[in-house]
């Protein structure tokens, strides 16, 4: 069996998460668990309620600067966002890291019992992990 047949293409496990979904997330869970508005927190951080609106679904890309202010506005600093973000980045890269073990161990599973089947010739299944 050659290397590729026991790995999964990156394709098929998902993409891994981007920085600034992330992060949009971080900043929307922690307005609702204050049960802040959107445009509370907009305010308090001078941007506008559609700008962070869109910072949160993660599609804009915020600058430094304003990702200070948000967090800021948040009660939060920016090392704060930061710790949050790379949490939720280290427990995808786990999930990652256990769906693409798991994968790798069913098809090496399922191709030793297909290869034990026929070099058996009559239907004796040998499992091997």
């Amino acid at each position: 069996m050659s290397a590729h047949e026991t790995r999964r293409p990156r394709a098929a496990l998902g993409p891994e998460p981007l920085w600034r979904h992330v992060v949009g997330d971080v900043l929307r869970r922690r307005r609702r668990a204050q049960g802040r508005t959107l445009q509370d927190v907009a305010d308090v951080a001078g941007i506008s309620m559609p700008y962070l609106s869109e910072v949160e679904r993660g599609r804009k890309e915020a600058s430094s600067e304003m990702l200070a202010a948000v967090a800021g506005a948040l009660g939060l600093g920016l090392v704060d966002v930061l710790a949050l973000a790379q949490g939720e980045l280290a427990r995808a890269a786990q999930v990652r890291r256990t769906v693409s073990v798991t994968s790798a161990v069913s098809v090496t599973s399922a191709v030793s019992v297909r290869n034990a089947s026929s070099a058996q010739g009559r239907g004796t299944v040998c499992l091997a992990a």
